[in-house]
């Protein structure tokens, strides 16, 4: 197995996975849209989300509301094996009759590994999209696993703070932050502030963390990674690929090229 395999189906684009192999790569704190459930297979790994560590072993599983800064990355020296699934929040929200809770969960349950192992072998396979999306259905609905939750999630925010965020999610190029900052009634200090306090990210990180969501739509959709760069107003393709790998630990193209063509 490569270093990092990312699967995704056109048909069904509310799940993305990720299988990784002895990886020694390693993420910056960051967020993104979909919630992330994982498993670690083997090495030995870190977990830390808003000042907030656990070490995860072999076959410990976590679940990450979306939206939440984390980052986790293997051992000083070492490396990791893990799986990663990447689900539309709303999408899950309508499988489960519910939203699960906002917080991160944490632990180890032999039966719920050994049903994501499954249900991922089944997801990087040649099955249809029919049977791999009553697969994931079934898992998240018969499986939907409660852990230990993690302290240091994220509390609610202002009005402000969300109107903020929310233009961020919405922009392809980089808003200034004293546009930023006037529109939401705040001076780029106090706007600076509530987003460390909240969201553990400044303005800046969490508008490059939403370019980076959509950057990986669009190499999934097959466009080139200097037109992607160009799309989401990267100075250059240096800037676009370093803050790609930051928090996707791949390069767009290695992405692209194994999301594309499998």
């Amino acid at each position: 197995m490569s270093p990092a395999q990312f699967w995704h189906d056109p048909a069904l684009p509310f799940v993305e996975s990720r299988r990784a192999c002895r990886s020694r790569a390693c993420y910056r704190a960051h967020s993104h849209r979909t919630w992330s459930i994982g498993v670690v297979d083997g090495g030995r790994s870190r977990f830390t989300s808003l000042g907030v560590g656990r070490a995860l072993l072999s076959g410990t599983l976590i679940s990450i509301p979306d939206e939440q800064v984390h980052a986790c990355n293997p051992a000083a020296g070492g490396d990791w094996s893990y799986q990663m699934l990447y689900l539309d929040p709303r999408w899950l929200g309508r499988v489960l009759g519910e939203m699960p809770p906002r917080r991160v969960e944490v632990g180890r349950d032999p039966v719920a590994y050994a049903a994501f192992c499954k249900l991922n072998r089944c997801l990087f396979s040649a099955a249809s999209p029919a049977v791999k999306e009553r697969h994931l259905t079934g898992f998240l609905r018969a499986q939907w696993w409660r852990g230990e939750p993690l302290d240091g999630g994220q509390t609610g925010e202002p009005g402000a703070l969300e109107a903020a965020r929310r233009a961020l999610r919405d922009a392809d190029q980089t808003i200034p932050l004293d546009d930023l900052a006037a529109a939401n009634g705040l001076s780029r200090y106090q706007l600076i502030r509530r987003f460390r306090r909240h969201l553990g990210l400044t303005p800046h990180a969490y508008g490059l963390d939403q370019r980076i969501d959509r950057a990986r739509a669009l190499l999934r959709a097959g466009l080139a990674p200097a037109d992607v760069a160009q799309t989401l107003g990267f100075t250059d393709q240096s800037h676009f690929q370093r803050a790609f790998k930051e928090r996707v630990a791949a390069t767009p193209g290695q992405y692209r090229r194994v999301a594309v063509d499998g």
